[in-house]
């Protein structure tokens, strides 16, 4: 994978970011977007395929980009297909910050130091280069503004970005309403995007995630005459995640 196209973690984390004081929006959700993110950037580089609810390894060779190579490396040695849920809920702490840093040793941002109440240290990240946050954001207004079906980087950034609660962020206020919810229905169209958007969801609910049956299988499993059972009950609690839910993995 070349390093001239941005990846689709670094895009949700510029989206995330703040211009007027350098933080990142949604920070506790927007590390289990970074992991998820991360699937789907492997998903879109050939690497990994969705099987179910589960990812696949399909082709272990490296993309070049070590950060990515960490994360497929890990997947390899799982052995057999992960559940999305459980990989993105999984405890991989400072994946936020791994990535801050790489933007900003690509100079896409810059790191301002700080102090919280004149005596803890802080430090923001503004960025350099807002035409290419403006690029992103454009991509997202036009799949929302036109209804024309995106492409699959862009549907799948849109399904990240509403996964971790960056719609009132980008679109805030009673005036973003529709547009919050035409980016929510970006989610259908791509199908790796809305499996991973999905599993964000459900690991910031405490959902533990149950395989999904066919309505078919149900029925075999249920016996003639029986009543058919429906989709697992959900709001099984999960133990709460704290701070970043995403390891870092070194570049």
């Amino acid at each position: 994978m070349g390093r001239s196209r941005r990846t689709l973690p670094e895009e949700l984390l510029l989206l995330a970011l703040d211009p007027a004081t350098g933080t990142t929006a949604q920070p506790q959700s927007l590390d289990l977007g970074l992991a998820g993110a991360q699937l789907v950037e492997l998903a879109l580089a050939g690497r990994i395929a969705p099987d179910g609810d589960r990812i696949a390894v399909v082709v272990p060779r490296p993309t070049g980009d070590p950060t990515l190579d960490s994360a497929l490396e890990l997947l390899r040695r799982r052995g057999a297909p992960v559940r999305a849920v459980h990989w993105i809920g999984g405890p991989r702490l400072g994946l936020r910050q791994t990535y801050l840093s790489h933007l900003e040793r690509c100079g896409m941002v810059a790191a301002v130091a700080g102090q919280m109440c004149g005596v803890l240290p802080t430090t923001r990240y503004q960025a350099t280069d807002t035409a290419i946050s403006r690029e992103i954001r454009s991509r997202l207004d036009c799949a929302i503004r036109t209804g024309v079906p995106p492409d699959p980087r862009t549907a799948a950034l849109a399904a990240l970005a509403h996964a971790v609660g960056l719609g009132k962020h980008l679109y805030p206020g009673n005036e973003g309403r529709s547009s919050r919810s035409r980016l929510r229905d970006l989610i259908r169209h791509d199908p790796m995007g809305g499996l991973v958007a999905h599993a964000v969801m459900d690991v910031q609910n405490g959902v533990a995630a149950q395989p999904r049956r066919s309505p078919a299988s149900v029925g075999r499993q249920a016996g003639p005459g029986a009543r058919a059972a429906t989709e697992p009950a959900r709001g099984v609690p999960m133990q709460p995640h704290r701070g970043s839910m995403a390891r870092a993995v070194a570049h």
